[in-house]
């Protein structure tokens, strides 16, 4: 709690007791005067708790940070592995390892070759 809190509890709650004794002496002075304390003194009041609030961000965001730091080094680890794996089977498939690279080389040929015969009886 920072000194805009209790200050502008304190004016809140002081305009609500002069508001009150405005009502009560039908002093229209008084009432406008406690409505416009109540009214800015709740207004100070939540600019304090909002300097509370960032300050409790501002002391947990190198915890936050950090934290996303870690996060980021696991994906990147991630992808980097993935990344690997994908080249390893790149390479088999390149060397003949597993004959899919072949298997792909023949059917587009025999796709090639069907498509130009075809189109040879057809013109």
């Amino acid at each position: 709690m920072n000194k805009h809190e209790v200050r502008g509890g304190a004016r809140y709650l002081g305009g609500k007791v002069e508001k009150a004794i405005g009502d009560a002496v039908d002093s229209r002075d008084w009432q406008i005067t406690g409505v416009a304390d109540q009214v800015s003194g709740a207004a100070e009041n939540m600019f304090g708790r909002a300097q509370s609030v960032a300050g409790d961000v501002a002391d947990a965001a190198p915890g936050l940070i950090d934290e996303a730091r870690e996060r980021l080094d696991a994906v990147s680890q991630h992808a980097a592995a993935a990344a690997r794996r994908g080249s390893d089977a790149v390479a088999r498939s390149m060397r003949g390892g597993d004959g899919r690279l072949l298997v792909a080389a023949a059917a587009a040929a025999g796709g090639y070759l069907a498509g130009w015969l075809i189109h040879r009886r057809a013109a």
